[in-house]
């Protein structure tokens, strides 16, 4: 036999044994949910659900708006100083750094 066909073949098993696990993974993933689908639905109430999970969707939609302004509050209230550069544009920094150069080798 030829090595690249004993190649082709290795890796032909190999791909094979491959697709079966996944398909076997699938098949178990398609048997769990539907053992624990049939479960759930008898035991559902669903008034008493909903209108305990309606109160709790209300309660942490009102804690995060609370704390949205609470963050909100305190990050206005303390505004960064402005740092002594903003007064001259990077423009006017650099001219005057030339400026003091060029005056500074005329003095030499």
């Amino acid at each position: 036999m030829n090595d690249i066909s004993l190649a082709l073949q290795i890796t032909g098993i190999g791909m094979g044994l491959v697709f079966g696990a996944i398909i076997v993974l699938w098949l178990m993933m398609i048997l769990l949910t539907a053992i624990t689908a049939d479960k759930e639905s008898a035991s559902d109430s669903p008034e008493v659900d909903s209108v305990a999970s309606h109160t709790i969707l209300a309660q942490a939609a009102a804690i995060g708006v609370a704390m949205a302004l609470a963050e909100q509050r305190l990050s206005s209230v303390h505004p960064l100083p402005e740092p002594p550069t903003a007064i001259v544009s990077a423009w006017q920094l650099g001219m005057r750094t030339r400026q003091m150069t060029q005056k500074g080798g005329r003095h030499k």
